[in-house]
């Protein structure tokens, strides 16, 4: 088992910004990507943007240029710099790590609000 804790969530004003982490532990061998989601209720998690264990990043277009995702293997933690944040980022954020043999684990959330 994976367990994910997140921090950095909260509430900031239109064009502020903030930095989620995500910290794996547990059995955290053959990790391989990890990434954020995000949701808001009646819609489905969408992707925000994914790290591989190498570096390669993929980003929703409605974030890019905004937000930067990034990762420190030693650390096993992976992070979310968003900027320039918009009323519309407004959502829970989900960490998501996937390992070897398409195993997906999820963190528990955190609200970020943008307000206008």
């Amino acid at each position: 088992q994976v367990q994910l804790v997140e921090s950095g969530g909260g509430l900031v004003q239109a064009g502020g910004s903030l930095r989620l982490s995500c910290t794996a532990s547990g059995s955290i061998s053959s990790i391989n990507t990890m990434g954020w989601y995000r949701q808001v209720p009646g819609k489905q998690r969408e992707l925000v943007a994914d790290i591989t264990t190498g570096g390669s990043t993929n980003y929703a277009d409605s974030v890019k240029g905004r937000f930067t995702i990034s990762r420190d293997n030693a650390r096993n933690t992976v992070y979310l710099q968003m900027n320039s944040l918009k009323p519309e980022d407004t959502a829970v954020y989900y960490c998501k790590v996937l390992k070897t043999y398409a195993r997906v684990y999820w963190g528990q959330g955190t609200q970020v609000t943008v307000s206008s």
